[in-house]
């Protein structure tokens, strides 16, 4: 304890010391900078120069503020555009290759070749199995009228014999109605007759009357006798027209029955026309598949552009569907520029504003404008999407891709090609 009172005393009387010494004169030279510094800022322009250098500070960094605020910039962007996938339409031998990889092709170029052998046979099969069909199917137009018309005839033909019958019936019977009269009096005669005959009988026994008389009266007797035969027979004969006119009626009244099925044998006609007809058109669309197959043994460019990702050769055996090459498509409307720029960054963000884009690559400033921006932020379409409601939540600020698009004329000789680095500049004001 006495030694730290010692330290103490010591200290406080040192201070002491050093407040009662007197301060040390400035150096002469300080004093004639500190003169000539003074008379330097009290001359007016000193202080006009100086007003002047403050003012062009202050006006260089409002500038400075407004040329940084007046736009929004990211290096996250790359050029983009449309791959369009080449693929097999049809399986087969590949025979020739036209194209290599990145070589520009025109639309329309037929880039690889598959052996048409096999597609050529079946055209040919298609064709002449549609030739026969269509035969088939004219041949079938050309019976309905015919049955048409025959069943037409059939019809009025049927029903003229009916009425033919009737009428053959009618007559029949009067004519038989007529014969019985006559058989009637035929025996009424045959009856006198035999009558008078046996009268003149008994008068020739007795010799009242001549023999000549008796004679007659014989002959007339026979002859009643044989009329009324020839009544009967004619009678009888009458009696089979009449049955056969009711047989000639009854098939008559069947052939109409068999003719008024016309209707239900024309719609059966019709029905094996349609379905001929509906034959030959299976067969033409058969046809026009096989030929369709043959076109597509040429596999042609679907769009002009670069070729890429070429994975087919000479010999190679390749499916439908299989894919053989991409096509870049290197026009003025198939480009444009995906920025991803922060979500803070989009306030003032809108189609239509004005963009200057600066490519990595070629080393030129392109024009453009903002086309649209995108409905989420680049994390929601990842395979695996964040989910901020499990675990601890960190905050981080999203990325929103924006599409831009080149002005036109902007982008000619092909100079751009989807992935080079972009790194855009949005005049949001």
């Amino acid at each position: 304890m006495e030694e730290q009172s010692t330290v103490v005393a010591e200290t406080k009387a040192a201070e002491a010391r050093v407040q009662q010494s007197p301060p040390s004169p400035a150096p002469a030279d300080s004093e004639a900078r500190y003169q000539r510094r003074a008379e330097f800022l009290s001359r007016p322009r000193t202080r006009v120069g100086l007003t002047l250098i403050v003012l062009a500070i202050v006006v260089g960094v409002f500038f400075l503020w407004r040329y940084l605020t007046s736009y929004e910039s990211t290096d996250d962007a790359q050029v983009d555009g449309h791959v369009n996938s080449v693929s097999a339409r049809v399986s087969g031998h590949v025979i020739k290759l036209n194209v290599q990889d990145n070589q520009y092709v025109e639309k329309g170029t037929v880039l690889v070749e598959i052996d048409p052998a096999d597609y050529e046979v079946a055209v040919a099969q298609a064709r002449a199995e549609y030739a026969d069909a269509k035969a088939q199917a004219d041949a079938a137009g050309i019976n309905v009228p015919i049955t048409d018309v025959s069943t037409t005839s059939q019809v009025s033909g049927a029903q003229a014999a009916v009425s033919s019958a009737e009428a053959g019936i009618a007559a029949a019977r009067q004519q038989f109605e007529a014969a019985k009269s006559q058989v009637a009096e035929a025996e009424a005669n045959n009856t006198k007759a035999q009558n008078d005959l046996a009268r003149y009988k008994q008068l020739i026994d007795k010799q009242e009357i001549s023999q000549q008389q008796y004679d007659q009266a014989v002959a007339s007797a026979q002859s009643a006798a044989a009329n009324l035969q020839s009544a009967k027979a004619s009678a009888d004969a009458f009696a089979a027209q009449v049955k056969q006119a009711q047989e000639k009626l009854a098939q008559a009244n069947a052939d109409l029955r068999t003719a008024n099925t016309a209707p239900q044998m024309m719609r059966a006609t019709r029905a094996r026309a349609v379905s001929a007809q509906a034959n030959a058109e299976r067969k033409k669309a058969e046809l026009d598949q096989a030929e369709l197959n043959l076109q597509y043994t040429k596999v042609i460019a679907p769009v002009s552009g670069a070729v890429s990702n070429r994975t087919v050769e000479v010999g190679q055996n390749v499916q439908a569907g299989q894919e053989m090459m991409l096509v870049i498509p290197l026009g003025e409307s198939d480009l444009w520029v995906t920025a991803d720029f922060k979500e803070t960054q989009l306030q003032k963000m809108k189609p239509g504003l004005r963009v200057d884009i600066a490519v990595d690559a070629t080393g030129k400033t392109y024009k453009g404008h903002v086309d649209s921006i995108a409905g989420a932020s680049g994390a929601r379409f990842s395979l695996l999407p964040p989910e901020n409601a499990t675990g601890n939540y960190v905050k981080v600020v999203q990325r929103i891709p924006v599409k831009i698009v080149f002005d036109k004329d902007e982008t000619k000789g092909h100079e751009l090609s989807p992935g080079m680095s972009a790194v855009p500049k949005v005049w949001i004001k």
